[in-house]
């Protein structure tokens, strides 16, 4: 026996394939959904474990800040105990200054040069005096700076001639100069044997005697 079949089949072949796509389709998109559903947790999950970094981070760099401070303050405190000593130090070698101002300057002081007044500010001594000529200042410029480990750039301000007079028949003729040097600190003077003491410099002639 023969079947025919009249149904329309290609309507229902086309349904069935209708139908099969839509359930693809929707599988597609419902897999979709879960692939951004799982990206969007796996992102979440990386950026709070990262805000979790951060945040430690952050306590860490917050102790260090603190322990930077308390460095800076103790830094700051060892600084001024330094300067603090270092003043006590001046102090304590300023003490001997004089002496060795005017022990030096006697020793240095050449023939035919005497000092008329003398001034000093901190390690800045000023010198005004008299001399027989140019040269004997010349010489007691070369004294001052490489003779004694006391005195340190010695500058000569002025020099003028002038006249003396020694009796009124004798009139010779001098140079007034003023000559400004630097003292040197106990602590800043060259490892060099010790200078004459005041003691050992009385057999000096009373004639190099210094005037302040």
């Amino acid at each position: 026996m023969i079947l025919i079949n009249l149904l329309p089949h290609r309507e229902l072949a086309r349904k069935r394939r209708k139908e099969q796509f839509t359930l693809g389709l929707g599988l597609s998109v419902l897999a979709g959904v879960l692939l951004a559903v799982l990206v969007y947790t796996w992102f979440q999950a990386q950026i709070s474990d990262q805000q979790d970094k951060n945040q430690m981070l952050k306590t860490e760099i917050t102790k260090f800040d603190a322990q930077i401070k308390n460095i800076a303050g103790l830094e700051a405190e060892i600084a001024a105990l330094l300067a603090r000593q270092q003043a006590v130090e001046n102090l304590q070698a300023d003490r001997n200054m004089p002496v060795h101002l005017l022990a030096e300057l006697v020793q240095q002081l050449p023939e035919g040069v005497y000092i008329t007044s003398m001034q000093q500010t901190d390690q800045n001594v000023a010198l005004q005096g008299v001399a027989q000529s140019n040269e004997r200042v010349s010489e007691l410029l070369r004294n001052l700076a490489n003779n004694s480990p006391w005195f340190s750039r010695p500058e000569l301000i002025e020099i003028v001639a002038a006249t003396a007079n020694l009796t009124p028949r004798d009139v010779r003729r001098v140079a007034n100069f003023q000559i400004r040097v630097k003292l040197v600190r106990a602590s800043e003077a060259p490892k060099t044997p010790a200078s004459k003491s005041p003691a050992q410099l009385s057999s000096k002639p009373a004639s190099d005697a210094v005037n302040r």
